[in-house]
Formats: C-alpha cells, structure tokens, sequence
C-alpha cells in the first residue's frame, strides 16, 4: 500500500459515540441489550417464517431476508461499538477496517433494495391480486432475492477496492463508531477524486432506485386502495403494507441525515446520532414492526408457543 512518501498504517483510533467517560458504562449497557433483543428478534423471525408452512409465501421470504440482513448489519457493527466502550483505546487494525466496511456496505445497500422488493411485491399483490402467484411466483422471488444480494456485493466491492488504492500517512482517529466511507477519506493523503465519483454514481444508483421503486410503488397502492369502495377493504389493503411504510421512513431517515448534508465537523458529529439509527436501532426495531402490526405472523406466534407449551 505504501508508495513514496507515504507510510503504510496499520492501525486507526475510532472516536466512538462520545469521549465522556461517565456516559460508557451506560452506553455499553444500553446498545448491549438493543443488541440481545436485535438478535432474539431477528432469528425469532427467520426460524418462525422457515417453520410456519403458512408463511411461505413471497412476503414472508422477503420479510426472512430482511431480518437476515437486519442481524448481519448489527452484527458488523456493534459487537467492535461494545468493545471499544470498555477499552481504554478505541483501535481497529487497518485489515479489520476494511472487512468491516465491506460487510457494513454489503448489508446497508442490500437493505434498501431489499426494501424496494417489498415495496414491489406489495404492488402487484394489492393492484394485481389475481396476478400475484403468476408475476411473484418462487423463481421471481428467490431472483430478486439473490439480485439484492448481487448488487449489495458488487458495490461493496468496488466502494472497498477503491479505498484499498487510498494512502493514508499516519495513525489517525476516525471521527465515527465504525469504518465508514466518508469519514476514512477525510483522513486521506492522497487524491479521492475516483473515490468520492463512485460515491457520488453509486449512492445515485443505491438510494434513487430503490426510493423511486418505493415511491411509484406506493403511489399505485394508495390510488388502487381509494378505488376499494368498502372501509374495511381499504382497512385491510393498508395494513399489509403499513408496516412497510413505516421500517422504510426509519431506515431511509436516518440515512438521508447522515449523508444528505454537508460534511462539517458538527455534521459529522451529529451524523453519528443519525447513522445509530440505520445500523443500530433499524435492525432491532423491524422485526418488532412486522411481528406487532402483522396478523398472520402474530397468529403464527401463538400457534409456535401453544405447541412449545403442551410439550
């Protein structure tokens, strides 16, 4: 990695949240259990979705993938987050870096394509009901699955490989919790024109698409729902998809204010608040979303604990 003037760094210093001393010992209790119930909730969906026959269906294959996403992305970032609460200094080598940021890229662009798929199969299921099985049929479904995976890979490579050419030429503290993009090529030595360009192409690509698949999606619903003349038909069209609605404006949120606003100190600062919610809160909120606002998978709850209780 080194090249002329330029020394290879083999480690940097994580800010972390805050440099108050007081304040560690109840964050690590805090984001430790956030934590435990990120990963109770998340497995407790993928093994209720894979043991309910009556959940086999698109949705809840998305659902299983999302809370498969949802704990990876947690998993990335907050066991090094504990770790660094309780030790005197936040290090993180420079190969433990760059696994960590391929990882957190992987999950996070997956997640909003993810996102866009769900949006994508609530559409055709409300606007083209007797369609569904045909359009959403196993193959399409597992295809758009493994194509969300595909494009989370392929961007976290190319996001990845590019910094692997950035020289950094000293140990330096990374003003954030974990390896990020923006705050790593704040402490570069070396030009990041390609770098921020790839950002720039690629953050177009990851945010606009999903989003405008969300958006078009919901706007066909909401005009197919106003058309359903009974209240209760409109009641229940709204509720398979209220759900959605809501884990997409948190996720989006909190993503939007970390990277749609000018880089400064202060923002940076603040922007760590905000990206505790996309990688941090999202992951343990979303299955408490679909497990509380969701019938089917309420009833399958019940019916699983019934069972465990007679034996």
């Amino acid at each position: 990695m080194a090249a002329g003037n330029h020394s290879a760094v083999t480690e940097f210093i994580l800010a972390g949240l805050t440099q108050q001393p007081e304040l560690q010992l109840p964050l690590f209790l805090l984001f430790l259990g956030i934590y435990v119930v990120t990963v109770v909730g998340n497995l407790g969906m993928i093994t209720l979705i894979g043991l309910s026959s009556h959940l086999h269906t698109p949705m809840y294959y998305f659902l299983s993938s999302l809370s498969f996403i949802d704990l990876c992305h947690s998993t990335v970032i907050t066991p090094k987050m504990l770790v660094n609460f309780v030790a005197e200094k936040n290090i993180i080598s420079y190969r433990e870096c760059m696994t960590q940021l391929y990882f957190f890229l992987v999950f996070a662009i997956s997640e909003c394509h993810m996102l866009a798929a769900m949006a994508y199969d609530r559409y055709v299921a409300i606007c083209h009901p007797l369609l569904y099985n045909v359009i959403m049929s196993h193959q399409a479904c597992f295809s758009l699955i493994l194509g969300v995976y595909a494009v989370g890979t392929v961007c976290a490579f190319a996001h990845t490989g590019c910094m692997f050419r950035v020289h950094f030429c000293k140990v330096e503290m990374i003003n954030h919790y974990f390896c990020d993009l923006v705050p790593l090529l704040k402490l570069s030595c070396s030009t990041t024109h390609v770098n921020r360009l790839l950002i720039l192409c690629l953050g177009i690509f990851n945010i606009f698409a999903p989003s405008l698949t969300i958006l078009s999606s919901y706007s066909f619903i909401i005009a197919c729902i106003l058309r359903i003349r009974s209240k209760e038909g409109r009641s229940k069209a709204f509720s398979t998809c209220s759900s959605h609605i809501l884990a997409v404006a948190v996720f989006f949120g909190s993503a939007a204010f970390m990277y749609l606003q000018p880089t400064s100190a202060s923002s940076m600062d603040q922007g760590k608040v905000s990206s505790v919610f996309y990688t941090i809160i999202v992951p343990m909120l979303n299955p408490l979303i679909y497990s509380l606002r969701n019938k089917d998978v309420s009833v399958a709850l019940k019916k699983m604990l019934e069972r465990r209780i007679l034996l």
